[in-house]
């Protein structure tokens, strides 16, 4: 609501004027306002999506423990089988192949282990929290993790 200024005279000058204008605590405490009323009217799907995410955070914790826990019972039983496989004529090139890449495989979900493994932990961390801080900066880690894991995908 404009604000009318009160014409002020000075000894030798001419009374100014009345003028109004819109005062910025105005238009900000609006703004504010309206932004209240959004957040409010989106609560629950806010809240909802904070939940899943948190879900689907623990469940790629779990998988994540499972994969690595498999990956290094897998990676164990290769190192001892691959040198003895390779000296065995009538394994099969394809063969031998397929457990050297599986290897490999395993090999990458161990070494990923730890960063992984920290990207998940700060995630949920942040938003059990409802910290940003933590959260902010994970989603590039969380594509690279992606990125790795759909690069050992079969194609």
């Amino acid at each position: 609501m404009p604000v009318p200024i009160k014409a002020t005279a000075k000894a030798g000058a001419m009374p100014a004027k009345a003028t109004s204008f819109v005062k910025f605590s105005d238009k900000l405490t609006g703004s504010i306002n309206d932004i209240t009323k959004i957040i409010e009217q989106n609560k629950e799907m806010i809240d909802s999506i904070q939940e899943i995410a948190i879900e689907l955070t623990s469940s790629i914790g779990s998988l994540h423990t499972l994969t690595v826990k498999y990956a290094r019972t897998a990676n164990q039983i290769l190192d001892v089988l691959l040198p003895i496989l390779k000296n065995l004529p009538i394994i099969p090139k394809n063969v031998m192949q397929l457990l050297v890449n599986l290897e490999a495989t395993t090999q990458k979900i161990i070494d990923n282990e730890v960063a992984t493994a920290k990207t998940i932990t700060d995630v949920r961390s942040g938003l059990n929290t409802g910290d940003v801080n933590k959260i902010r900066g994970h989603a590039d880690q969380l594509k690279t993790v992606t990125k790795t894991l759909t690069a050992m995908l079969p194609k």
